[in-house]
């Protein structure tokens, strides 16, 4: 493994940080680039209020000097606004009521009172997170399971694009359906429905990175296919419930005869087709990788789901805070930069991962080893 990254924060809390380790020295970053793949993850019809509260930009704390990385692990930081508003219920210290005038320390206490959270919420991870670690409040799941934290691996992906922008290889990703529609004219009245109705939508998200090099991954062991590694990355993304490659599950309906892509040559190898959604054998193939990602809808809606209080055990509405009816186009923006992050791995565990200089001799000698097959 060529790069890790941790991240850490509540939804919250004072802010989402991560550390990456890896990334090789020399490189200069776009924070244009950063940040604006940032905002667009806060973008798209449907999302809830946070968004227009939070305005997220990347501060980078070390790992960079003179906006070129240093080889050393990479500290980044993205403010919550939202966390004025939540001092008391998300302080990090023990709040010393003793200290508060008894008027002024009973208004905390139900300050912090009223942000417990004690009616589970069908298809997040309250019912197994409380079982699992004996919480007595399921915010303690809320803020860390929030798919705000995916703001951090979006800052995280935006710098493996940067560095992947050198040798031309590229991510995009676009929605293809919403729901039932897939006429993309349709999409945002479809969501201002479900809105409306207090209700929330999925749908079905497409990832293209063009220009990857023949031979990234590997078929010698389970643990180093490209496919299994992008499926894993893909499928950790909050709501995310089902990856493909290429034709996917389509494949099972077609004969090989139909199903797989042949092979030609002249001048250079190429194929007409590209059902393996360029990925063969667990490794790349040189042909555009295809990823097809479905998100299910976000379960925290108006329209509560039937649920269960956890300490009476009777029969309540789920807890509801305010949430997005739709927010498959922050999924879209997540799923290339999680693609870039497996992407950026594999390529600097094939080509050095010390210095830019290093990596662009390695990178010039494979490609001039390919020409000559």
């Amino acid at each position: 493994m060529a790069i890790r990254f941790l991240t850490a924060g509540e939804s919250h809390g004072p802010c989402l940080s991560a550390i990456i380790e890896g990334i090789p020295y020399g490189f200069e970053l776009d924070f244009d680039f950063i940040n604006n793949e940032l905002s667009s993850r806060q973008q798209g019809t449907g999302r809830g209020g946070r968004m227009k509260i939070e305005k997220d930009k990347i501060k980078i704390l070390s790992g960079v000097r003179h906006g070129i990385t240093t080889a050393g692990p990479i500290a980044i930081e993205i403010e919550n606004r939202d966390c004025k508003n939540w001092v008391y219920p998300m302080s990090v210290e023990k709040i010393p009521f003793e200290k508060f005038a008894p008027d002024e320390a009973e208004k905390i206490k139900q300050e912090i009172d009223s942000k417990k959270i004690t009616r589970f919420r069908p298809a997040h991870a309250d019912f197994s997170g409380v079982m699992k670690y004996d919480f007595d409040d399921i915010r303690y799941c809320l803020e860390r399971s929030s798919a705000r934290e995916t703001a951090t691996r979006v800052a995280v992906g935006a710098i493996c694009q940067n560095i992947l922008k050198y040798y031309d290889i590229s991510f995009s990703s676009e929605i293809i359906q919403i729901g039932p529609c897939e006429n993309k004219d349709e999409f945002d009245s479809y969501i201002e429905a479900c809105q409306k109705e207090g209700d929330s939508i999925g749908g079905i998200i497409r990832v293209i990175i063009k220009n990857v090099p023949v031979g990234l991954g590997s078929f010698v062991h389970f643990d180093r296919r490209l496919d299994g590694k992008l499926a894993g990355a893909l499928m950790s993304i909050p709501a995310v419930k089902s990856v493909e490659i290429g034709l996917g599950k389509d494949y099972a309906t077609k004969k090989g005869s139909f199903a797989h892509d042949e092979i030609y040559y002249d001048t250079k190898y190429h194929r007409k087709t590209n059902s393996s959604g360029g990925i063969e054998g667990g490794m790349t193939n040189g042909e555009d990788i295809i990823l097809t990602v479905a998100m299910k809808p976000i379960p925290t809606i108006k329209k509560a789901l039937d649920s269960v209080e956890m300490k009476s055990h009777n029969p309540q509405k789920a807890h509801f805070e305010r949430a997005d009816a739709c927010a498959v186009d922050a999924c879209a923006v997540v799923a290339r930069n999680m693609s870039a992050i497996t992407i950026l791995d594999e390529f600097l565990d094939k080509f050095t991962h010390d210095t830019k200089r290093d990596i662009d001799e390695a990178y010039k000698n494979y490609l001039k080893r390919l020409d000559e097959i």
